[in-house]
């Protein structure tokens, strides 16, 4: 069920260039039901930045009650956002969207997670789930640059992972394909979350592999009203057009047209 909650800010706090880790506590916590769902988040009063953001659902503490937010501060509303401070209060819109299916991947299999930038942080709580009911995950997480990698040594304690930057400051230099290239395919299924091209390219590469894409898109109300996320289809389902806010943003690779 939705929930419109007025959430507790428990800690906040620059984890790289721009990039915030937010942890939140509130009664919208128990109705999260798959990881890769995301939150819209009331960022201000003010007039101009009535519109909520998306933000995604990087961890789960259900006995806490707490969600932890990770995103990055570039625009307005989220520079904004980054003010706030422990014991505030955040108006918070959710859970919304279908989230990644842990499910398809069974136990003692070996599952891929592929994250580009500010895609990375929805796959932490969606490795948590599958490692402990026991799936070999293998992280492969791209980033532009050394100042603005996050949650290295978290997703380490996971599995095995690999670095990637743009300008080799940090792990290997390239893009995640060239992990990809070098890891081969011998997985049961793979997850990814970035930029469109990232995952085009990723789609691409396992071509024929059950894969799962969760889809960065530009929304307005986050509940499938406004129709400001909508994306084409493939052949491949039986709609023309999709709205990746409310009937993703989690899809079986090959749906969306990209």
């Amino acid at each position: 069920m939705i929930l419109q909650d007025i959430m507790v800010v428990q800690s906040h706090k620059e984890l790289a260039h721009n990039i915030f880790e937010l942890k939140l506590t509130g009664k919208l916590v128990k109705e999260i039901n798959s990881p890769g769902q995301f939150v819209h988040v009331r960022v201000s009063d003010s007039y101009d930045m009535l519109l909520r953001r998306p933000i995604s659902i990087a961890s789960i503490n259900e006995e806490l009650n707490e969600i932890t937010l990770l995103y990055r501060a570039e625009g307005e509303g989220t520079k904004a956002l980054s003010k706030k401070r422990e014991g505030d209060e955040v108006d918070v819109l959710g859970p919304l969207g279908n989230g990644f299916p842990v499910e398809e991947t069974s136990a003692g299999e070996t599952a891929f997670l592929i994250g580009g930038g500010i895609g990375v942080p929805p796959l932490y709580e969606l490795s948590k789930q599958l490692t402990a009911k026991g799936v070999t995950c293998v992280h492969i997480l791209g980033f532009q640059s050394e100042n603005v990698v996050f949650y290295e040594e978290e997703f380490k304690a996971l599995g095995e992972t690999h670095i990637v930057t743009v300008d080799g400051s940090a792990g290997t230099q390239g893009f995640v394909t060239n992990v990809m290239e070098k890891l081969g395919n011998n997985f049961a299924t793979y997850y990814s979350c970035g930029p469109m091209p990232m995952l085009n390219a990723v789609q691409v590469a396992y071509e024929g592999k059950k894969g799962f894409l969760s889809f960065e898109q530009r929304m307005g109300c986050g509940v499938g009203a406004c129709f400001a996320c909508v994306c084409e289809t493939t052949d491949r389902t039986d709609k023309a057009y999709i709205k990746v806010c409310s009937d993703g943003p989690v899809f079986p690779a090959g749906v969306v047209a990209i």
